[in-house]
């Protein structure tokens, strides 16, 4: 259960470094001045996009084999982790806001995430794990961890972080995953949810 939990905060939090969601929080603040609005936005937005990513992936995973579906994961991993190396940038709409911060918020983040990296993982976590509640947890934790420094500091850790680094950290976890995905792959597919049910 905590591994499932962790592992996705850690996945997630760490693939949300420089990511567009993060740009995208750091824009809302500074347009809306209401930090506290645009995090609940966020929190909302993430849980309903994750809930329905984690639902896809603990479907696809009663429907493969553990075999098929640690070699399937190994791949998704490997393609995340090349993905985080890429900077994001974020488009932005000179529109105004008709909705105010809240809604807007949950539109922008909800929207934003669809088909993003962190969307994908949480699929590929929940097919890993095979829980919707403790990877949407995690995954939301973890969204939240990433992106409230944006909110409240993000020119300031703009100016003093190294995105470079952040983004290589990121790839790097996403890499172990694919690499322990891939041995349980060649081991049969027994390790991939090995000690997971455990208490």
């Amino acid at each position: 259960m905590l591994e499932a939990i962790v592992g996705s905060f850690v996945l997630v939090a760490a693939s949300e470094m420089g990511d567009k969601t993060q740009l995208l929080a750091f824009s809302l603040a500074s347009r809306f001045r209401k930090p506290w609005v645009v995090i609940l936005g966020i929190l909302i937005a993430t849980l309903a996009n994750h809930a329905l990513a984690a639902s896809v992936g603990t479907w696809v995973s009663s429907h493969v084999s553990p075999r098929v579906m640690a070699g399937v994961l190994a791949v998704l991993f490997i393609a995340f982790g090349l993905w985080t190396l890429k900077p994001d940038t974020l488009e932005e709409s000179k529109n105004p806001a008709r909705f105010g911060a809240l809604l807007t918020t949950i539109i922008l983040f909800f929207l934003a995430e669809m088909g993003d990296k962190t969307q994908f993982a949480t699929v590929a976590l929940a097919a890993r794990y095979q829980s919707i509640t403790l990877v949407t947890i995690g995954t939301t934790v973890g969204m939240l961890a990433a992106n409230i420094p944006a909110v409240f500091l993000g020119d300031k850790l703009a100016a003093k972080v190294q995105m470079k680094w952040v983004r290589w950290v990121a790839a790097s976890i996403f890499f172990v995953f694919g690499a322990l995905s891939l041995w349980a792959a060649l081991r049969g597919g027994v390790d991939m949810t090995a000690g997971m049910s455990a208490p």
